[in-house]
């Protein structure tokens, strides 16, 4: 599959600065940035940067910023899911992961997210795409935001929902052993339906695992 990437850009204002929104961007238009050291919701920053960049060379690899000046204060990755992970066990190339949205703490609260996923999907290639994000409670930020797990259950949902994200039932082990988790899904409208078919599989492997052990197949 050949992956084709448009880049769109958007600014606007908030309540303390101008922000520029942008992507997909390269590693060589990452490199010119420099990267918030508040981002360290899944590494520290530095390790974060250099995490994205290599996401930026992956042929499906997309990343989207948002930026003071010259700072990356936000951004959103779009990558296939990782090897270990049941999304990549039928090695679908039209399945791409959401795999992290990260602001600073200063942003957010104005639509920064939000804005991360509308630019993304300004992109008609974005279409071709099953596009997914796993939603765990343990990765969310509930000291830092003062939300219980099901406030901020909802905000995410709503943040995905700007994306065309919503929530769609799986029985995965990690997502169903907790109620707040959950699988978050987009089906671009050029999707075919032999891919549709073989995503709803992929929802439910452990049933479908079950049930040929059952049925001797």
């Amino acid at each position: 599959m050949e992956h084709i990437k448009n880049y769109y850009k958007m600014q606007r204002e908030t309540s303390t600065d101008t922000i520029v929104i942008e992507g997909p961007l390269t590693t060589t238009e990452l490199q010119q940035y420099h990267f918030h050291d508040k981002l360290t919701a899944f590494r520290p920053a530095h390790k974060q940067f250099e995490a994205i960049q290599k996401i930026a060379d992956f042929p499906e690899g997309r990343i989207i910023v948002a930026r003071t000046q010259d700072t990356i204060i936000g951004y959103v990755t779009y990558v296939y899911p990782d090897p270990l992970e049941r999304w990549s066990e039928f090695n679908m190339q039209d399945l791409i992961e959401l795999g992290a949205i990260e602001i600073i703490p200063q942003f957010r609260g104005e639509k920064v997210a939000s804005n991360l996923l509308e630019i993304s999907m300004r992109d008609e290639f974005m279409e071709n795409y099953i596009i997914i994000s796993t939603e765990y409670y343990w990765h969310w930020d509930l000291e830092g935001t003062n939300l219980s797990i099901w406030n901020y259950r909802k905000i995410m949902e709503k943040v995905m929902a700007a994306g065309g994200l919503l929530p769609a039932p799986t029985d995965d082990p990690e997502i169903i052993s907790h109620p707040a988790n959950c699988l978050m899904v987009r089906i671009g409208k050029n999707v075919p339906e032999e891919s549709v078919k073989k995503f709803d599989e992929l929802r439910f492997l452990s049933k479908n695992k079950n049930r040929s052990f059952r049925e001797g197949l």
